[in-house]
């Protein structure tokens, strides 16, 4: 009880306190009504002047940036890898013992050339059956036609034995592609890499004996960002740099992937480049530079850009007030950057004191900037 009377007694002691010892607000600003009059009275006179917060100001003066096409030279650089224009698995078309072997390790072959021979004996002994088989076959033909032509014999009878001999002939046919399948040649012209079997080892259709490489021309493959897909065209140059060579390369692209990688969001290209002395070798890293393919765009000083909650906006001068507009933008370079919707040529762009501007304030020409 005793705790509760005494919290009373100093709220009371501290409400007379400010009664008494603490003035009003208004008698320290000059005493009573007259004083606040006089102060209502200078602020009056402070809007009536025109500063900054009273709604019709003296236009701001600001610099601003004409708008127009402008040609742009720009590129893409992306790492590359370097592959060969055309690169086989040498496997033979039939099963068998290997009984000519042509693989000189790194050597050059010509296409067509023999690259191994399959053991083919039990099929040359069918093969030459089979010729026996049909020579006879032809003179029994010859025989059964001279007698339709006299009726000694019927027409069912000599069609049986041509298509006898037709049948021989298919036969033929089929054990002399059997007999090309144990031949296996380069289906063009390359490098021979390491070979993977030797002379008189059996091999099955599955045997990879070498690889075949075609390094002259080689395929260089880059990605470039989705946004650039529009900008890049078959049959543009690009250059390219290889690790420790202090060469520039050439390539023309050749091939555009139909479709963007949903993952990384870039397209893949691929370009040619000649390959005569062999410095260019399949898995090597480059780095790609490619020319974009921008005719005309509106590049804009990169201090108008204002980053905004939904994007990207600027301000731009109308009739003599300032009115804003959401942009989107592509490239960048030191000093400029590409504006790819929400500007049109001719646009008053302002170019300065944009963070003090707001929407509809009214501006006026100080400078024109180029």
């Amino acid at each position: 009880m005793r705790t509760i009377l005494t919290i009373v007694a100093v709220v009371v002691v501290l409400v007379l306190g400010k009664i008494l010892f603490f003035k009003k607000p208004e008698d320290k600003m000059g005493g009573g009504p007259g004083g606040g009059g006089a102060a209502a009275g200078k602020g009056s006179d402070k809007g009536k002047a025109g500063g900054p917060g009273a709604g019709g100001g003296q236009p701001t003066a600001v610099n601003i940036f004409v708008t127009s096409f402008q040609k742009l030279d720009n590129s893409v650089t992306s790492p590359g890898t370097v592959f060969p224009n055309e690169e086989v698995q040498l496997m033979p078309e039939a099963a068998g013992r290997i009984t000519a072997l042509n693989i000189k390790e790194g050597s050059r072959v010509a296409a067509g050339q023999v690259i191994a021979k399959i053991k083919d004996t039990d099929l040359q002994a069918q093969l030459k059956k089979l010729n026996y088989q049909i020579e006879l076959a032809k003179q029994t033909d010859a025989r059964q036609k001279k007698l339709l032509e006299i009726n000694a014999i019927s027409r069912e009878e000599y069609e049986i034995t041509s298509n006898s001999l037709n049948t021989l002939a298919a036969d033929k046919e089929f054990i002399e592609t059997s007999i090309e399948k144990t031949i296996l040649k380069a289906p063009f012209s390359g490098k021979i890499g390491l070979k993977n079997v030797s002379m008189g080892a059996y091999v099955t259709t599955s045997t990879s004996l070498a690889t075949l490489v075609q390094t002259n021309p080689v395929k260089i493959d880059f990605t470039i960002p989705e946004k650039y897909s529009t900008q890049i065209k078959l049959g543009t140059p690009v250059k390219f740099e290889v690790e420790g060579q202090n060469n520039v390369y050439t390539a023309n692209i050749a091939a555009i992937d139909p479709k963007i990688d949903p993952n990384l969001r870039t397209l893949k290209v691929r370009a040619i480049a000649q390959n005569p002395n062999d410095r260019l070798i399949p898995g090597m890293f480059v780095k790609v530079t490619a020319d974009l393919d921008i005719s005309q765009a509106i590049m804009i000083p990169t201090e108008a850009i204002i980053p905004v909650l939904k994007g990207k906006k600027v301000y731009v001068m109308q009739n003599g007030k300032v009115a804003e507009k959401m942009v989107e933008t592509g490239l960048r370079t030191d000093k400029s950057i590409q504006v790819t919707s929400g500007l049109v040529p001719g646009d008053s762009l302002v170019i300065s004191g944009i963070m003090a501007l707001k929407k509809d304030a009214p501006v006026k020409v100080k400078q024109v900037v180029k």
